[in-house]
């Protein structure tokens, strides 16, 4: 089969070769890839790693079945977080981390999940709940943030959107932002909770922002700065904390569980996945070179054509 391995240095980011097919464990099913989508983490460790298939979130066919009889059967349509090797023509991937796709969710959709929809999830379950209170999300013009956005809402928060591009505020309105500001704003407040993934000034901002016993969620730092944070940063704010979250310490034997309810919102019209860019997976250097430009709102997605 053939799949696309990193090649730091190169002209592009990564080139097609042939690759060894995948060898699933007892417990993993053999899945035709359709689509895959693209996380920040890879693109930084393309150019770290030589000869390396990345690839965390797929769509596809399951071609053959667990041996152990678990999960889908053949011909199923379902969308998986696998450790590696999804920017390939087939993936092993384990049935405790995926989940079937009505005909109604698209593989395009779907390739937008694992990583951005599960940690938008899991994060905002980290500030507990939700019901009439308010939450901020940064660098909401992500594909974390897009769902985090959305999440936050259907839990019944009002919610602020934080992002560097003014013109993406009214669809961070559509999604269900209540309120839209650039990171040079006063963001408001006082916030039960934050969604942070920016660091630098946007973490001091944000902490400044916090309600009394808030929680503010940490999962990124996409800006690479460092941010001044002192005890006065928590002035009158008292039992406010920091947590920093990681999606693959959050228990991965229920991913497939959590994708299977993020499919259900999008079959139900609620949740919207926003797929920025929709190119050839021929075509893989061109989406890399526009996510490390930020000039992709939301995800960017590859066809397996």
């Amino acid at each position: 089969m053939f799949g696309l391995i990193s090649t730091p240095g190169a002209a592009e980011p990564v080139q097609l070769r042939e690759v060894e097919d995948p060898r699933p464990s007892e417990d993993g099913a053999l899945v035709e890839v359709k689509a895959f989508g693209v996380n920040r983490g890879e693109l930084f460790l393309l150019g770290e790693r030589d000869g390396w298939l990345p690839g965390q979130d797929v769509a596809g066919v399951v071609l053959q079945p667990a041996a152990s009889g678990r999960g889908p059967g053949a011909g199923a349509r379902v969308v998986a977080s696998v450790d590696g090797g999804g920017w390939a023509q087939r993936v092993a991937a384990p049935v405790s981390r995926m989940a079937e796709l009505p005909d109604s969710v698209s593989f395009s959709a779907a390739a937008t999940l694992p990583v951005a929809g599960l940690t938008a999830l899991r994060a905002l379950r980290e500030i507990g709940d939700l019901l009439g209170r308010r939450v901020l999300v940064t660098g909401a013009s992500g594909g974390v943030g897009h769902f985090g956005v959305q999440l936050a809402a259907i839990g019944g928060a009002t919610v602020t959107a934080a992002a560097g591009r003014p013109e993406v505020a009214e669809l961070l309105k559509e999604l269900g932002a209540s309120e839209v500001v650039t990171y040079e704003a006063d963001f408001g407040g006082p916030f039960a909770g934050v969604l942070e993934s920016v660091g630098g000034t946007v973490l001091e901002s944000s902490l400044q922002a916090l309600a009394a016993g808030g929680v503010a969620v940490l999962y990124g730092s996409a800006s690479g700065q460092p941010a001044r944070i002192t005890l006065r940063s928590f002035g009158g704010h008292l039992g406010a904390s920091i947590r920093g979250f990681y999606i693959y310490q959050t228990g991965v034997e229920t991913f497939g569980e959590d994708l299977a309810y993020l499919v259900g919102l999008i079959a139900a019209g609620r949740l919207r996945p926003e797929v920025g860019l929709e190119l050839s997976w021929r075509e893989t250097a061109r989406a890399v070179q526009a996510l490390r430009e930020r000039k992709v709102t939301g995800k960017a997605v590859l066809l397996v054509d």
